[in-house]
């Protein structure tokens, strides 16, 4: 399939709301990896995790595949279909091909941010956002056009979020919400000025109100500084996550000399002193942080907060660590009502990013 740009410059996103991730999904979109860069010296084992993420996935909600060519698309077949996704009787309905170029394939943080009419008729919309590759990389002429090519190729509503006359900037992973009205992010991310600037024109109060009209959430809970390693400069999705209307998890390092420990503990007092949107405290449930990982004397952004939720399961990052185990533990314990399971993670995360960083969610209209 190919998409087309949908219109844009519709009225604002009155009546929608983004739900919260492990509300029933429609698909999960991925982005078939080519990127070799992202992963120096560590590409060939690459496209076999994709597999094993779209294997997890595809046994209960649609897996929706970027990529930018024939050639390509044929390579992503050849690959499923070794590892039985797509035989006869499995999951050979649920992967679709879309050929939408990308430039990388970190799908979270270009891909289509859904939101959905709460009241009938049932409707997805699309919030389109402008990325601009963390305002760190030069090359994103396509993937800054992906959200919007697929609203067009699923004829939703496309709704350029603009403030002062500006598109506003915003990656998928910067953000998580309750699905009640509550939305989590980072200073760091998305009001630094001067290493990664998204928006150098917008003040705190100009984001809150874009976040509010575009996503339908009316509380923001701002926390401080990501994890270290993270390029991103401070992504939610690497150290807090919702995991039900009132309940977090948060990385938690118990190391006071790990670079991360100080950072972490302001966040957790942070997340004590808030409320919510319905006046409720939150409940704080903590996360391990695995033994630090380094790429060339770098820090990678090795987390287990970067899980993704399906229909049916959850998938978490693993790094052949002890914590590995506590990890999962401590999800399984909270997702009762689905599967977890343990993705190896240890090549993915030299790209910087793992599993939710690699998907988007399509909820169910």
């Amino acid at each position: 399939m190919s998409g087309t740009p949908a219109s844009s410059g519709l009225p604002p996103l009155q009546g929608f709301r983004m739900p919260a991730e492990w509300e029933p999904h429609e698909a999960t979109w991925l982005a078939w990896p080519h990127h070799r860069a992202d992963w120096p010296r560590k590409f060939a084992p690459i496209p076999w995790v994709f597999g094993e993420i779209v294997r997890k996935t595809a046994a209960s909600e649609k897996v929706r595949i970027l990529v930018s060519s024939a050639r390509h698309e044929k390579e992503a077949r050849l690959l499923l279909s070794r590892i039985g996704v797509g035989e006869p009787g499995a999951t050979a309905n649920s992967v679709q091909f879309f050929r939408i170029p990308t430039n990388r394939a970190w799908a979270r943080d270009f891909g289509p941010i859904h939101v959905r009419r709460q009241e009938p008729p049932s409707e997805l919309a699309v919030a389109g956002f402008r990325f601009n590759a963390w305002a760190r990389y030069p090359d994103y002429d396509r993937d800054c056009r992906v959200a919007e090519r697929i609203a067009g190729a699923m004829k939703r509503p496309y709704h350029r979020v603009r403030c002062k006359g500006k598109d506003v900037v915003l990656e998928g992973g910067s953000i998580d919400v309750n699905g009640k009205g509550s939305l989590l992010t980072t200073e760091e991310c998305l009001l630094d000025r001067e290493v990664q600037a998204r928006n150098p024109l917008l003040e705190r109060e100009d984001i809150e109100a874009a976040l509010k009209s575009s996503l339908g959430v009316s509380h923001i809970l701002w926390l401080g500084h990501g994890i270290a390693g993270d390029d991103t400069h401070g992504h939610v999705d690497d150290l807090c996550r919702f995991v039900a209307p009132k309940t977090v998890v948060l990385c938690r390092e118990r190391n006071p000399r790990d670079t991360n420990y100080r950072a972490l503990e302001e966040n957790r007092e942070r997340l004590e002193g808030y409320r919510l949107e319905d006046g409720s405290r939150i409940e704080v449930i903590f996360l391990p942080m695995p033994e630090p990982l380094f790429m060339d004397g770098r820090r990678l952004p090795a987390s287990y907060a970067n899980f993704y939720i399906t229909n049916r399961v959850v998938i978490v990052p693993t790094f052949n660590d002890p914590n590995d185990r506590a990890a999962l533990g401590i999800l399984a314990d909270l997702f009762k009502d689905h599967t977890v399971v343990g993705i190896h993670a240890v090549d993915l995360v030299w790209g910087r990013g793992t599993l939710h960083c690699l998907t988007q969610q399509e909820p169910r209209a």
